[in-house]
Parts: C-alpha cells; structure tokens; sequence
C-alpha cells in the first residue's frame, strides 16, 4: 500500500515535496486522497515570523483536477499555528502548502491552472461547453445522450469529445 502512496504522491503532487500522502481509496470513478503537510512549521502571512506552535488541525477538501478519467477527492489536513510575535495583529493562521494551496483558495493551484487555460483557450462559454460534454462522457452518457442533454448538434459533440485539450479545436483552423 504504501508503495502505490508513494507513486500516487508523485502522479498527483509531481512538484509538491511538503506533503505526505496518508491513504488512497481508489473507486472506478473517484480516487480519495487523504494527506498532510510535512514541514515542521509556517510562517505568518502578517509578520512572516516561523513559527512552530500549532494551535489546532481540521480538514479541507480543495477541488482537484480529474487524474487518469477518475475525479480526484483531497482531503487535506491543515494545522492552525500560533503567532509567535506579540506585535503581530494576527494571532493564528493556517499554513498553505507552496503549489497546492492559497488562502481562501477552494481549488488546488492544479485545478485553477487547467480552468485557466481552458477558459483562455475557448472564452468562456465555448469551455464550459465542452468541460460539460466531457464531463457527461466520463459519468458514462453517450454521444447522442449528451446531443439531446446539451442540445447540441451531433458533429459539435463529436468534435468536443473527440479532442483531449481545448487547442486542438483550433488546430487546421
């Protein structure tokens, strides 16, 4: 088990050193994700002094891109530490984990990445229409479900499904 972890670690986190992979339930549409930070403490945003004093730990569940057809569920233990400058106005704070997290952030930095390229690519609304043609073939509808659903015509839902990124709708253009 903890081999897949460890593999699953670098296919879903490839650049994030920081975070330990707990456990990984794999379902046939969902990969749940349990995991943490490993750094021994955080800096305050306010006054950037380190500190090591953790107040308290809860869950947050940031929204992940899909990986390998399957969507992705992180549950992500954050702990709250002390502010250990009586100066600072801030007394606790929440550690973010570099390239995964942001303050108030509910996607990881992965997700917000793909839908930003995405909505460049194809201005909106052409992305969320083919984010929803591609999202009801991988629930399992068919081509002519998903015409009849979107009320779509039958060649733009096969040039939507036919095409793994938003680019190569543009490509021969």
């Amino acid at each position: 088990m903890e081999e897949a972890a460890l593999r699953l670690k670098e296919l879903l986190f490839p650049s994030i050193a920081d975070i330990e992979v707990l456990s990984v339930d794999v379902d046939i549409e969902i990969v749940r994700v349990d995991a943490q930070c490993t750094t021994v403490g955080a800096a305050c945003p306010a006054c950037e002094v380190w500190s090591t004093r953790v107040h308290s730990s809860y869950l947050r569940f940031p929204a992940d891109a899909p990986s390998a057809g399957r969507s992705v569920v992180l549950q992500l233990r954050v702990r709250r530490f002390r502010c250990g400058n009586t100066m600072c106005t801030r007394r606790t704070f929440v550690e973010q984990i570099s390239g995964l997290t942001r303050r108030y952030g509910h996607r990881t930095e992965r997700l917000r990445s793909t839908l930003a390229a995405v909505g460049l690519a194809l201005a909106g609304q052409a992305a969320a229409r083919l984010a929803a043609v591609h999202a009801l073939l991988k629930a399992g509808h068919s081509r002519r479900s998903v015409q009849r659903q979107l009320g779509m015509s039958w060649r733009t839902v096969k040039q939507f499904a036919d095409v793994a990124t938003p680019e190569e709708l543009f490509t021969g253009q």
